[in-house]
């Protein structure tokens, strides 16, 4: 069995797309964003979003609301020592988690 922090290394540093993801998460932190908006946002292909929206839902660190094209994503509630490895995570990756 896998733990959190074994996932999240996983998620983040241990395939291609970890970057990408990773500046996904960044934005979902500051606010709950559609699939167009987050490809606007980071200046990523559209197609390329929700391939990393349906690895980070399916590796349950992301959540939805709604259906289709408006489904709006939110991070999910991570305790303190979940976010506590994704900042370390990130901070290798050369990215600043921001508490807001």
């Amino acid at each position: 069995m896998r733990t959190s922090k074994q996932m999240l290394w996983w998620v983040f540093s241990g395939t291609k797309g970890g970057y990408n993801r990773a500046l996904i998460i960044l934005e979902l932190m500051k606010d709950p964003l559609n699939a167009h908006q987050l490809s606007q946002n980071l200046n990523l292909d559209y197609k390329t979003v929700r391939h990393h929206l349906s690895v980070l839902q399916k590796n349950r660190i992301i959540e939805s609301i709604g259906s289709g094209y408006g489904n709006c994503y939110f991070l999910k509630e991570m305790d303190a020592n979940e976010m506590e490895a994704l900042s370390g995570i990130f901070q290798k990756m050369g990215l600043e988690v921001k508490n807001e």
